[in-house]
């Protein structure tokens, strides 16, 4: 038999369909059910390593908070933007070149078959399948080649949900307009309306609700409010564009975040840390005051290298390095580091690093996808306090660097292949991903640790369960 699905649509971007598709992951998981998530397609550069290859962050979660191994049919398309017109594709976990060179409105019919078979194949293995919808099911010019929300919600025959954010104004005509222009018989699938992202009293939106109920014949079931902090990190974008702190902020890492940053997900715990104050940085003045600098991910290492110089951010940044503070380079941010990038397959770019490490990378064709456990060696300062520390972490990178050997002396390599650092000791270069999600760095570094991401799914299951009912939400699967 197979699985109930339900479909999380949104209005629009950023609605909140990754939250409330995660919260229903670990509702339904904690009421007994064996659920999985699925996204036919996500357009995201924050990807996991699991088996089988890469797939988006937000399904990825979605697993954890269902209480199973994270699987690329979960999310069997993952387009991974390189530029405004031009996405890697990754289907099944793998790079598609032909598919990643075949203009974008031809991929469908080749990409909808493995999409189905995905789905399929969750839901003969699955008792409860959550599935994510992208951007707006009601995006009409997109609709003849859709392959992620009315054609998955028909093959599925999913019962929808429709989440607006009421923080931006204008909700009410934003659910009325998007069920306006659904198909009928995709009305026919809405379950209900769900306000998200609303401060203060919701008795406040009568008689809206019933209003928008008279007109479309479908419920508003329920508020959810404005939650900040919640610690789930968000789909794709820098999630929260304000510095953070608890206010009493004794530590400050800017997090330099230029165009094509990527896999920025797996900074959400430093947001997190008490005393912490964490600032996106995309001007010099954003790195005054600093006490650690991170360049992180890219997807495009060469050209947001050459707009971190048209800002004077590298100034800033080797600057911070020459004051004896702390310099961090994750993957991308790593090869930024280093001497030179050298690209003789046409992959990224050709460029002069940062010269803060003796490193030279060289962009292979195939890319290295894959995860790692690892445990630091001997450190310097500031960086000693990882000394001994063991980490797990993923790899995704078509660079391969090295140390040149003409600048042997200026730094040194402290984990084989995978970190360096400089011979002063300010500037550490790391190709794993997800240091900060583990625990024992951030007590080694902070002295404290973070709610774990099992409280972090509890707690979002708790809220939703809170403001949409039981009742409701059980209602869903008959």
């Amino acid at each position: 038999m197979s699985a109930v699905c339900i479909m999380v649509w949104g209005t629009s971007s950023g609605a909140g369909k990754s939250w409330l598709a995660t919260a229903l992951c670990r509702y339904y998981a904690r009421r007994g059910w064996r659920v999985a998530p699925f996204k036919a397609q996500n357009m995201s550069n924050n990807a996991r390593v699991v088996a089988g290859g890469e797939m988006g962050a937000a399904q990825y979660f979605q697993a954890l908070a269902a209480g199973v191994e994270p699987d690329v049919r979960m999310n069997p398309v993952l387009l991974k933007p390189e530029a405004d017109t031009r996405s890697q594709v990754v289907v099944w976990g793998q790079v598609d070149a032909a598919l990643s060179a075949m203009p974008w409105r031809q991929r469908s019919a080749a990409l909808w078959p493995r999409v189905q078979a995905a789905l399929d194949e969750l839901r003969a293995r699955h008792q409860v399948v959550v599935i994510e919808g992208a951007g707006s099911p009601a995006e009409i010019n997109l609709q003849p080649s859709d392959i992620v929300n009315l054609r998955v919600a028909a093959h599925a025959d999913a019962r929808c949900l429709l989440v607006s954010d009421i923080d931006r104004g204008g909700a009410f005509a934003h659910l009325y307009g998007t069920w306006a222009l659904l198909p009928p018989d995709q009305r026919a699938r809405l379950r209900g309306f769900v306000l998200n992202k609303f401060r203060g009293d919701p008795a406040l939106l009568a008689p809206a609700p019933e209003q928008l109920h008279a007109l479309t014949g479908v419920p508003t079931l329920g508020v959810l409010p404005l939650w900040r902090d919640h610690g789930l990190p968000e789909e794709d974008g820098v999630f929260d564009d304000r510095a953070r702190g608890d206010g009493s902020a004794r530590q400050t890492v800017a997090i330099v975040a230029y165009p094509r940053i990527s896999n920025l997900d797996e900074f959400q715990p430093l947001t997190r840390v008490p005393g912490l104050r964490v600032v996106w940085a995309r001007t010099p003045a954003d790195c005054t005051g600093a006490d650690w600098i991170i360049l992180p991910g890219s997807k495009a290492t060469a050209a947001d290298l050459a707009w971190l110089r048209a800002q004077g951010l590298d100034h800033a940044v080797v600057a911070h390095a020459r004051a004896g503070r702390a310099v961090l380079g994750i993957c991308g941010g790593l090869q930024m580091l280093g001497e030179a990038l050298i690209d003789p397959h046409g992959i990224d770019g050709n460029a002069a690093g940062l010269g803060l490490l003796p490193l030279v990378t060289v962009f292979a064709l195939d890319k290295t996808v894959q995860r790692a456990e690892v445990t630091f060696g001997t450190l310097g300062a500031p960086w000693s306090a990882l000394s001994g520390v063991a980490v797990r972490g993923y790899e995704i990178h078509h660079g391969q660097t090295a140390i040149h050997p003409a600048l042997a002396g200026q730094g040194r390599e402290v984990l084989p292949g995978l970190a360096w650092q400089s011979a002063d000791g300010c500037v550490l270069g790391c190709y794993l991903h997800g240091l900060f999600e583990n625990d024992a760095v951030l007590r080694a570094l902070w002295g404290t640790g973070v709610p774990s991401l099992a409280s972090v799914f509890d707690a979002l299951a708790d809220t939703v369960q809170a403001h949409l009912g039981a009742d409701t939400l059980d209602r869903l699967l008959t």
